[in-house]
């Protein structure tokens, strides 16, 4: 695998990283994961190099995180550098980027996030999570180790 710098961080991802916006499905059905084929395809990407997974809350109909969580287990987690998003679309108040977060942090069993991505933000919902203190509530959750 090929490793590359990433800014100042003190980490080198790998080139190819895991997404698993397309996990593979039974059936028609995007919430209905083949989560032993997912498994094994993430679990074989880590195995091979890959260190960087990107999930996000709406992915599979919110079947996403909790199958890369569930992936992650037997100590694949501590192998990666695990990404999410927070649904921007759906806050309305401030309260909701503790609820979202914590939510996530559940479904993917797991007590931090390494990259925790604003999801969807655009023109319209910037100035929105701006006013409800996103950045402010953001550096807070990097302090208390959430991200």
């Amino acid at each position: 695998m090929q490793y590359r710098t990433f800014g100042k961080l003190d980490w080198q991802p790998s080139a190819l990283g895991f997404g698993a916006m397309r996990l593979p499905t039974i059936g028609d059905d995007p919430a209905q994961i083949d989560e032993p084929v997912a498994t094994r395809m993430i679990r074989y990407a880590t195995d091979q190099g890959v260190n960087y997974v990107d999930t996000a809350y709406p992915y599979h109909h919110q079947a996403g995180e909790p199958c890369v969580g569930r992936a992650l287990q037997d100590g694949y987690r501590e192998r990666v550098k695990l990404a999410t998003k927070m649904p921007v679309w759906l806050v309305e108040k401030a309260e909701d980027f503790d609820r979202y977060l914590n939510e996530q942090l559940e479904r993917l069993q797991t007590e931090q996030i390494d990259f925790y991505l604003l999801h969807a933000l655009n023109g319209d919902r910037w100035p929105e999570v701006r006013d409800l203190g996103v950045l402010r509530w953001a550096e807070g959750a990097i302090a208390d180790g959430r991200i």
